[in-house]
């Protein structure tokens, strides 16, 4: 069997959480990821956040300059807004960061350096009291660079009972600004786990939502909450979800990309804002735009 088919093959399987978008019926709390139009039962993640007092979303999904000027977003970054809407409404304080506008220098690899593992080490703790009031931002990439913003994300994340990561799926697994941001936070990680020092996250709930075209979204979900699990966050099932356009990985084709984000708004049940340009200002097609004000965003459902 070749690696194409191998691939069409597991994506064969059926989905069991198409079900309605309706809060009395919240569905059971367990890890989901919808296909196309299927329904995308967000109950139990908005049951389970609502509980708590505070909520951190980070972002890491990118638009180019040019089609940010002219007002277009990611989708998963309009879901995470939209999803805090939703929790502003049962009066939980959500914190949205979107970490694709931050300075964020790559990871430096002190884990693996040949003198042994550097990450984390007491040395590297950050110095700057605003930068690091609760003392635990411990990172050589954070300490060396002034202009590193981690700090910006860190922060809010030890504030809160909770953090969910959004992202985008590129080439089989999530995209190249979360996997940066999730590099950089490996100290939390190493101090516990290879350290032997208490853990600084403990009891701390972490979630992520992954927004696919076609390949291994269910994959990358479920490896990403053993990593968060590796982290030392408390992981329940219903804080993951994915969603992917279509089941067949070699659907490649311009429409399939120009209609996905019309089945994205069925599957979550909620308005895309996208802005009309005109056709002098951009090489792309201006049938791509659907004519909406801003108002129109936000989703009529009221949970």
């Amino acid at each position: 069997m070749t690696l194409k088919s191998r691939m069409k093959t597991e994506t064969t399987k059926t989905n069991k959480f198409m079900q309605p978008l309706d809060p009395n019926i919240p569905g059971s709390p367990e890890l989901q990821v919808g296909y196309g139009p299927e329904v995308i039962n967000i109950y139990p993640f908005l049951n389970s956040l609502s509980k708590l007092k505070k909520v951190l979303f980070v972002t890491t999904s990118n638009r180019s300059p040019y089609v940010a000027k002219q007002g277009e977003r990611a989708k998963s970054s309009q879901l995470a807004d939209h999803l805090a809407y939703l929790l502003r409404q049962k009066g939980c304080d959500v914190e949205v960061i979107d970490a694709s506008s931050l300075t964020i220098h790559n990871c430096l690899g002190c884990v693996s350096e040949l003198h042994g593992n550097q990450c984390g080490a007491k040395n590297s703790k950050v110095k700057d009291e605003k930068k690091n009031p609760t003392g635990h931002l411990r990172c050589w990439a954070s300490h060396d660079f002034e202009d590193d913003e981690l700090w910006k994300i860190v922060n809010p994340l030890y504030e809160s009972d909770a953090v969910v990561f959004f992202a985008s799926q590129r080439w089989g697994s999530a995209n190249a600004i979360y996997q940066k941001l999730i590099e950089r936070l490996d100290w939390i990680e190493n101090m516990h786990y290879s350290m032997g020092e208490p853990n600084t996250i403990a009891g701390k709930k972490a979630g992520f939502v992954l927004l696919g075209q076609n390949w291994r979204v269910q994959q990358t979900v479920e490896m990403q909450r053993e990593v968060l699990e590796f982290y030392g966050f408390d992981v329940p099932e219903e804080l993951y979800m994915g969603w992917q356009f279509t089941r067949d990985v070699e659907d490649e084709t311009e429409e399939s990309y120009k209609e996905s984000p019309y089945t994205f708004e069925q599957s979550w049940n909620m308005q895309l804002f996208i802005p009309t340009l005109k056709e002098s200002e951009s090489h792309r097609d201006p049938m791509l735009y659907k004519v909406k004000d801003f108002s129109s965003f936000i989703s009529r459902l009221h949970w």
